[in-house]
């Protein structure tokens, strides 16, 4: 009898590692943080643990896939950073 886990679940594991690299490093960010999103409420769904942490954990993902890279990342060094101003109000 053999004690490997399922395909599924090292898959997931092996995605959640790459994703998280991904956003470690700020490389990729909006499609990075999309897919740990999507990795933390497929947890969710299949209750593999507190429920909560994971959607804690989907949100901040989903957050930072909207509002993008930060300064300092390496998809601000390769494309520039991205500065979104507010037009001025016309009084």
């Amino acid at each position: 009898m053999s004690s490997d886990p399922p395909a599924v679940v090292t898959l997931i594991s092996v995605l959640s590692v790459g994703a998280g690299l991904l956003l470690l490093m700020g490389l990729w960010t909006p499609v990075s943080a999309t897919l740990v999103a999507a990795i933390e409420l497929w947890k969710i769904y299949w209750r593999l643990g507190d429920p909560w942490i994971y959607l804690l954990l989907a949100t901040m993902a989903a957050a930072l896939a909207m509002l993008g890279p930060g300064f300092w990342s390496v998809d601000a060094r390769l494309y520039g950073w991205k500065r979104i101003d507010p037009p001025a109000r016309k009084t």
